[in-house]
């Protein structure tokens, strides 16, 4: 059963509103006289013959508010259109939920680089987990490979393909989105299309993106990602439990990043990726938890975070044994 009840969230500016909708409706329709007789009659006309289900699943996206501002039953309708859609070009049902926030939990990430051998089973699990495109081979999470104690990213290898890993006198430092408590790239959006939810995950809108890519200018770790095209993805190989805010099917034209697989996380369950590691390395918990096992972490190990010197305070951490 989906779940539509909403956590409060600080309204968006309505200039900003008008701003997304007039600039997205610049792509979508060709003249606003014909968008509003369009619209009136897929309002007023349950299956029109002239478009039937699939127009009228259109004009709902084209009309949709931003999710912040969206009533219990506008979601509700909101998650029907996505599974249809998704019946529609992959042929699969799949459940698309709005599980709110785990009240008292804000989620943090370490990782120990010590462990870490480069075998890149979290970058798998987590592009079959999420839904990532196939095509582009987009990924969340990049495996960085450096010589042992060279903190310098700059000469890390992005796209080391050793028939064995690890590799003598290497090691190696997965990086994906910090989930900052201050990013930079929420800031940088023009439209309020991503903002940062009270669990800390810092989330995107996908209908109410405008493919701007300001956000991703602005963030300092590369972590967001740009659709150019349509998402590949095998119909067999579709993850069919979906979350309106992580792991549902995109469109072309949209920014996404990693959501700490909001579509389990917020059921109780591990993030794909650390369930994936077969060495140990990737910790997740509550923050707030002083008995989880990420605090410990946190007040028992040295750790350190990425260009902390930036003051976006980043929610995820590196440490060695």
């Amino acid at each position: 059963m989906k779940q539509s009840d909403q956590p409060e969230h600080k309204t968006g500016s309505p200039v900003n509103a008008y701003r997304r909708k007039f600039l997205k409706g610049l792509g979508l329709l060709t003249a606003t006289a014909t968008t509003t007789a369009v619209a009136t009659a897929a309002r007023t006309v349950a299956e029109p013959s002239w478009g039937g289900a699939t127009l009228r699943d259109a004009m709902g996206d084209f009309f949709q508010d931003q999710y912040q501002r969206m009533t219990p039953q506008e979601i509700s309708e909101a998650l029907a259109r996505i599974e249809r859609k998704a019946k529609r070009k992959y042929e699969r049902e799949i459940q698309c939920d709005n599980t709110p926030p785990i009240e008292g939990v804000v989620f943090g990430y370490a990782l120990n680089i010590s462990k870490c051998q480069g075998y890149r089973d979290c970058v798998k699990a987590c592009v079959e987990e999420n839904n990532l495109d196939r095509g582009g081979q987009m990924e969340y999470i990049r495996v960085l490979e450096l010589d042992k104690n060279d903190r310098n990213l700059h000469n890390a290898d992005h796209y080391y393909n050793h028939e064995l890993v690890p590799q003598p006198g290497k090691e190696y430092m997965p990086v994906q989105c910090m989930q900052c408590d201050d990013p930079p790239c929420v800031k940088a959006c023009p439209v309020e299309a991503t903002w940062s939810e009270p669990d800390g995950i810092v989330v995107v809108d996908y209908n109410w993106c405008i493919g701007c890519r300001y956000c991703m200018t602005a963030c300092p770790y590369s972590a967001r990602h740009f659709n150019w095209g349509e998402p590949q993805i095998p119909s067999e190989e579709l993850n069919t439990d979906c979350h309106y805010l992580g792991n549902r099917p995109r469109m072309k034209g949209v920014v996404e990043k990693c959501h700490f697989c909001i579509q389990r996380t917020r059921k109780g369950l591990q993030p794909a990726c650390m369930e994936a590691c077969p060495t140990g390395a990737r910790v997740f918990g509550n923050l707030l938890d002083p008995d989880s096992e990420i605090r410990y972490i946190l007040e028992n190990k040295t750790v350190f975070r990425l260009k902390e010197e930036l003051g976006t305070e980043p929610k995820f951490w590196y440490y060695t044994d």
